[in-house]
């Protein structure tokens, strides 16, 4: 999402109020994940305007974050909505323009480390789950999340019926990032080509698939 029209069109729909219930879905997984952890250090790939970051640092709040995204325009939205939040929240998040399938931090950074709506985008996929499973190392917990590719048969109506809170340009990435997305199945195949021990695949309502993996005790 490099286009400014994109972005623009990225970030007014994160206001609203069905893709912030989406992104809330998100973040109570995350918190489930931890498992009460008090401190620690979390990654968030393609981070995007930054509010599931954002949201997540006031739950824990004795963490560290730290937001990237391949799109300067993105980060720049994401800095500029944190620095609007105010108070404390500056002092532990962190956001960086990186590529999420080559990241400057070492191996096992992070106990936390989360990729929303990222997967469909990407033409070598394994890269980026190889980069999570080392930054997470053998500990930290994972939990990618994308969206679902239905049936052919039944695609067209998937996105009219979700994608009906969305218009425009909104409406469009939409509907071309459920036909790029992963079915169960493929994404089956691709984890279980992947390094990532103790992961697993998840199905979140009849609109989202992911891996998941809780931080070891």
């Amino acid at each position: 999402m490099d286009d400014s029209s994109e972005v623009e069109a990225y970030s007014s729909a994160a206001a609203q109020t069905y893709l912030n219930a989406v992104d809330d879905t998100l973040v109570e997984h995350a918190l489930k994940l931890v498992n009460g952890r008090e401190r620690g250090s979390a990654l968030d790939i393609g981070t995007g305007p930054g509010q599931i970051v954002t949201k997540i640092a006031r739950r824990l709040e004795q963490w560290k974050f730290v937001g990237v995204d391949r799109s300067p325009g993105m980060i720049g939205q994401a800095e500029a909505n944190l620095t609007s939040e105010g108070g404390e929240l500056a002092s532990r998040v962190d956001f960086q323009v990186a590529d999420g399938n080559r990241l400057p931090f070492p191996d096992g950074s992070f106990d936390l480390v989360l990729c929303n709506s990222v997967l469909h985008h990407l033409a070598e996929p394994k890269k980026l789950l190889s980069e999570i499973a080392r930054l997470a190392g053998t500990g930290g917990a994972i939990l990618l999340r994308d969206l679902r590719r239905p049936g052919r048969f039944t695609c067209a109506l998937h996105i009219h019926w979700h994608g009906r809170h969305y218009s425009g340009v909104m409406y469009r990435l939409y509907g071309d990032s459920v036909r790029s997305a992963y079915t169960v199945q493929e994404l089956k195949r691709l984890a279980d080509s992947a390094a990532l021990p103790r992961t697993r695949v998840f199905r979140h309502r009849s609109t989202h698939i992911g891996l998941e993996r809780p931080i070891a005790l």
